[in-house]
């Protein structure tokens, strides 16, 4: 007799990342569904303390998701909003006051000491403090006054996939609450995003554009900038590639010399005003001859060397980064893959860093 195959793990290079990736819209679902009114209530009690002004911590992945939020609290409510340098706290021992200002400190984990420290000084300080993470059991939930629950599920994956999107709508939902908005822009986004992710032959194509580079360029303006920044991210962290993200009106001033006609770059193009800010970038590209690919609407991917048309017509300008990144997270997938490397298990890195 002879003895029934056992069926083998799946060992695919990647299978991790690629299953989470394809996660986001039942994500995105669901914290529209189950999260957002526990949001709203969060922000309507931090609302009526009436903060002055908004202070955003966070590292890698999650900086990039409070640099969206920044927009979201300046454009949308109106209140000043910064980006902390945590070590000002945790190295130097500065004490603020902060007094009626709200902290939001973004973080998967929840876990990096240097995120915990930097919260109970706020907090001590008088902040208002609100964790945002994917583990409402983490040492940074515990501490803080509020907290959001991203509702992502465990992500094993190195490469921060899902944990990112659902960081940028928990974010989008909160900012709405703290102004007295909807977020009804936010509700076409898990239809969409399954219709982005389903087009992954359309990115693998585009990957074999970058199997060789040797660097890249990312440039966007507006509520596209951050998606620029996390680009480049996911694209150093896989693919091992120098990525280099600028907003388009620093690339200006002095980096655009380094492009060239072999020099790839991806622009970042949201519809809406951020859009039209990088028009002028996008002519002195062009002028430069350099290997422009378009992420964004289809005339724009028209007009440059390649691109990926995005489904953003009538999409509120503030929630296209939810979908601007879909895309780019798969070319980092395809290109890593193309390299012969495994996006699962980036070298040197692990999946909570413990910055002090």
């Amino acid at each position: 007799m002879s003895a029934t195959p056992t069926a083998r793990p799946d060992s695919r290079p990647g299978r991790i990342m690629s299953g989470e990736m394809a996660e986001q819209p039942a994500v995105l679902r669901r914290i529209l569904e189950e999260g957002a009114p526990r949001i709203r209530e969060t922000a309507e009690r931090i609302a009526a303390r009436a903060p002055r002004f908004v202070l955003l911590t966070a590292r890698g992945t999650s900086d990039n998701a409070a640099l969206y939020a920044k927009y979201l609290v300046e454009v949308l409510w109106g209140k000043p909003c910064g980006l902390t340098s945590m070590s000002t706290t945790t190295a130097y021992g500065a004490r603020q006051d902060l007094r009626d200002v709200l902290v939001i400190t973004v973080s998967q984990s929840g876990g990096s000491p240097d995120l915990v420290a930097s919260t109970e000084a706020a907090r001590a300080a008088g902040a208002i403090t609100l964790a945002v993470t994917n583990n409402a059991g983490s040492r940074l939930a515990a501490v803080s006054e509020f907290h959001i629950d991203v509702l992502a599920g465990p992500e094993k994956a190195l490469p921060a996939t899902k944990t990112y999107t659902a960081e940028l709508l928990a974010l989008y939902l909160l900012v709405e609450g703290l102004r007295g908005g909807d977020g009804a822009a936010a509700k076409v986004l898990p239809d969409l995003a399954r219709g982005v992710l389903e087009r992954q032959g359309e990115v693998r194509a585009l990957a074999a554009r970058y199997r060789f580079a040797e660097r890249m360029v990312l440039t966007s303006r507006g509520f596209g900038y951050p998606t620029a920044k996390e680009a480049a991210l996911k694209l150093m962290e896989t693919s091992y590639i120098p990525a280099l993200s600028y907003s388009g009106a620093d690339l200006l001033h002095g980096p655009l010399a380094m492009v060239d006609n072999i020099s790839p770059v991806i622009a970042i193009v949201i519809e809406g005003r951020g859009g039209e800010a990088l028009q002028p970038v996008l002519e002195r590209l062009r002028g430069r001859g350099a290997d422009l690919v378009v992420i964004g609407a289809q005339s724009e991917v028209d007009r440059a060397c390649a691109g990926f048309a995005l489904p953003t017509g009538g999409v509120a300008e503030e929630v296209q980064p939810i979908l601007e990144i879909l895309p780019l997270q798969m070319l980092a997938y395809e290109v890593t893959i193309a390299r012969g490397q495994d996006p699962d298990a980036p070298r040197a890195l692990a999946k909570v860093t413990e910055t002090r």
